[in-house]
């Protein structure tokens, strides 16, 4: 799928910039920590939105001003690795707001559907509600999803064999951390460990 290698290598890109910016002699890790820009600032990533919300209602980005939104991109019928990064990002979450409770009002949690055509509110709410009591599940039109995910630079496709009747959606794998005004701030390491998680949330939500 060249589209999603493509997405691949650029948001590789923005890691190996990261990285690179780190690779200083010994306490310069330490300065970084106390000064750096986040990886993501000025990143033309992110926008407005209208969605379907768990519950059948309408919510907008705009509801979530003043908050941090860490966003992930999936779907509910995925097998394999939507549900093991949510576990992973939620269980850091969680972690974080156990150190500090502050976080719990200022951080939502927030899954986009990138299968509007199965997945349905109801589905949904079942879904978010085995991770975290607070991860917001949104969905909406075909056409709604695929505006949502142009901004926030996901790629999705779907994968059926000839004659079958069930798919795979083939997608890019992120997990956002934004700002209080939708500023992107950092990709989180969704295939690290919850602590990890919890360390980088932690670094950001200030």
């Amino acid at each position: 799928m060249n589209k999603l290698k493509t997405a691949c290598f650029g948001l590789l890109a923005v890691f190996l910039v990261a990285g690179l910016s780190g690779c200083n002699p010994s306490d310069s890790a330490d300065i970084a920590a106390q000064s750096a820009e986040p990886p993501l600032a000025g990143a033309k990533i992110g926008g407005s939105f209208i969605l379907t919300n768990q519950d059948g209602g309408k919510t907008a980005d705009s509801d979530f001003d003043g908050q941090y939104r860490l966003m992930y991109f999936g779907y509910t019928f995925c097998p394999d690795v939507c549900p093991v990064d949510l576990q992973r990002l939620m269980q850091g979450l969680r972690l974080a707001e156990t150190a500090d409770p502050a976080l719990e009002q200022k951080i939502q949690p927030i899954f986009v559907t990138i299968d509007p055509e199965r997945d349905q509110p109801e589905q949904i709410k079942q879904y978010v509600a085995a991770f975290h009591p607070r991860l917001m599940g949104l969905t909406g039109t075909a056409e709604e999803i695929a505006d949502v995910a142009k901004k926030y630079l996901i790629l999705y496709e779907k994968r059926q064999e000839d004659g079958a009747s069930e798919y795979l959606m083939d997608h890019s794998r992120q997990a956002y951390l934004f700002g209080p005004e939708g500023e992107p701030i950092a990709l989180l390491p969704y295939d690290g460990t919850p602590q990890e998680i919890a360390d980088e949330i932690k670094r950001w939500a200030q």
